[in-house]
């Protein structure tokens, strides 16, 4: 009874401690904010910035919108943590009348990290062409997951700022400045612990846009101008950061998974030892 008693014990303790685990991980995953269509009306910004440095900053859960020209770049920065995998959501949409088209455009969306390099995209349509008659093009691109810390030669996504670059590639010349309104969108759910890797990241990669707003470089050309930054600066030095600051990089759902792990190699240890271990009893008195 006493055997069964323990094996009983330890069936419940592994199965809560597996609950908690999944729980925890489970957890982890952030609820979009905004309204139920995926926009934020209170703080989504309504335009687009025309180069990396005047980027417009919008948080993930928000729906950008711009209205902007065919041919134009067109610009956005949101932040992304390690454990996330980014992605990105584009949408052109082009004028009604489609005699203001003489012919198919192909729009593509590109997604750079804080030190501008291009990352690749693992799912989704990058780049998509658009018919003469159509109207609307929808993009799509996910990222791998940021990864706390990397080597220096490696191209692997890490925490910081994340730039989304939206443009036309091909179009004949009499369609380029036709107007078309781009909606954006980023959402970075979390991975959790079987995507962590140790070490982590002294500074996250937002590099160049908070030091030239902090600097009170108010043309944005980063030569320190007398004037004060303007709404757009500010915008972006606040929106490069996430709501809840950055991770640490040294917690992970592992840890449960790892405790829980050692608490049931335990117990199976104890079990065992209990089973093989032989029956003493003492002998009679005087010998047999």
């Amino acid at each position: 009874m006493r055997i069964t008693g323990m094996f009983t014990g330890a069936l419940l303790a592994g199965v809560l401690l597996l609950g908690t685990a999944g729980g925890a991980a489970a957890d982890q995953t952030p609820t979009p904010t905004g309204s139920s269509d995926g926009s934020d009306a209170a703080g989504a910004p309504t335009e687009a910035g025309t180069s990396f440095r005047t980027a417009t900053a919008f948080r993930p859960g928000q729906r950008a919108t711009a209205d902007g020209s065919s041919g134009d770049y067109l610009y956005w920065v949101f932040p992304a943590d390690a454990g996330q995998r980014p992605t990105v959501t584009a949408k052109v949409t082009l004028p009604e009348s489609a005699a203001a088209r003489k012919g198919a455009t192909t729009w593509q969306v590109d997604v750079y990290d804080g030190l501008r390099r291009r990352q690749p995209c693992v799912y989704g349509a990058q780049t998509r062409a658009l018919a003469a008659e159509a109207r609307t093009v929808e993009l799509r691109c996910t990222l791998r997951t940021v990864r706390a810390w990397a080597e220096p030669w490696s191209n692997d996504p890490l925490p910081g700022s994340y730039y989304v670059r939206l443009t036309v590639l091909n179009a004949q010349e009499v369609d380029l400045g036709l107007p078309v309104r781009a909606e954006i969108e980023a959402a970075t759910p979390d991975k959790g612990g079987a995507s962590a890797v140790g070490g982590r990241l002294a500074v996250p990669l937002t590099p160049g846009r908070t030091t030239v707003a902090a600097a009170g470089d108010g043309d944005g050309t980063g030569t320190g101008g007398d004037s004060a930054p303007g709404d757009g600066a500010r915008l972006a030095a606040s929106g490069v950061e996430p709501e809840d600051g950055w991770s640490s990089g040294w917690w992970t759902d592992r840890w449960i998974w790892t405790v829980a792990g050692g608490v049931l190699g335990a117990l199976a240890g104890i079990a065992g030892y209990t089973l093989a271990r032989p029956s003493r009893r003492p002998a009679a008195p005087g010998g047999a």
